[in-house]
């Protein structure tokens, strides 16, 4: 038997006419409906905006200032660069303000002799340092008359030409033996300068300034899980070779503390800018550090 299906709704009622005001019945005015779905997307946008920052600057690339001169001549006071998270694994030290939202580290990875790490400082662990890797775990790292020596043999140490500074706004010569002037009648420092290169082939370049303590050290096993680093200016970097003091030595680093990988320098400036005065951004920017990779 056919069975015929028929529409069972209601009929359709014709729509109440709006007041005069254009508010439809119920009392809803389309405008105001609109306006908060509006305001509450704004939000939900700058919440996901900070959500991917974060995000970004946690576990991709993270921007760092110079504050010193200990990594002279490769890195100077004024000098931005940006540091790969990835490298080394991710752990606390790298979420912002180190939050303790990862256990340990997880995907970790050993740095390589050479690197340019940033790391946070022993005892403490809430302040950045950048230093240079030197010994990994097993090695054995020793200063005699200020070459380095690593498994007892000594790291090549060869003697170039010397490394010209500026002298600006965040930059003094450390001596008047090394002050100088230049051809345009602008004051600079002139460091001797050496190239030294580690077992692999890893070479950089570092300052003598002259003979100082740590010019010979006695020597150190690195444990397991820990780093030897030092900073490429010799005589006036607080490292891995001295005992692990707030504000002063770092002792053997934890590879626990490291943070990321030196990537590319992203900024430099002299530091004679001026907020009030828009134009000296430009001439107290040192264009030609920038893009520089490590």
């Amino acid at each position: 038997m056919d069975t015929t299906m028929t529409d069972s709704s209601p009929a359709p009622t014709p729509p109440a006419a709006a007041d005069a005001a254009g508010t439809p019945p119920g009392g809803t005015d389309p405008a105001a409906a609109k306006a908060e779905p509006k305001e509450e997307s704004f939000f939900v946008f700058l919440l996901k905006l900070v959500l991917i920052v974060g995000a970004f600057r946690s576990f991709a690339l993270a921007p760092f200032n110079i504050p010193s001169e200990s990594m002279l001549p490769g890195l100077q006071n004024g000098d931005y660069l940006l540091a790969a998270k990835w490298p080394y694994g991710y752990s606390r030290y790298s979420l912002p303000f180190s939050l303790p939202l990862i256990p340990g580290r997880i995907l970790a990875a050993q740095p390589q002799r050479g690197d340019v790490v940033i790391f946070k400082a022993p005892p403490v662990n809430d302040t950045d340092y950048i230093k240079r890797v030197i010994g990994l775990p097993g090695d054995q790292v020793q200063m005699i008359g200020g070459v380095l020596h690593l498994n007892g043999q000594p790291v090549p140490k060869v003697r170039i030409a010397d490394a010209v500074v500026k002298v600006s706004a965040n930059t003094r010569c450390f001596g008047p033996a090394f002050a100088a002037v230049a051809a345009d009648g602008s004051a600079e420092c002139h460091y001797p300068r050496f190239r030294e290169t580690l077992p692999g082939g890893r070479s950089y370049d570092v300052l003598d300034l002259g003979a100082t303590p740590q010019d010979d050290t006695l020597p150190v096993v690195v444990p397991e899980g820990a780093l030897f680093l030092m900073g490429d200016n010799r005589d006036n970097s607080m490292d891995s070779r001295f005992p692990a003091m707030e504000g002063a030595g770092i002792g053997l680093v934890p590879q626990g503390n490291l943070v990321g990988r030196a990537a590319i320098m992203m900024f430099s400036t002299d530091g004679s800018a001026s907020w009030l005065k828009p134009w000296t951004w430009f001439t107290a920017t040192r264009w030609s550090r920038i893009g520089g990779t490590f």
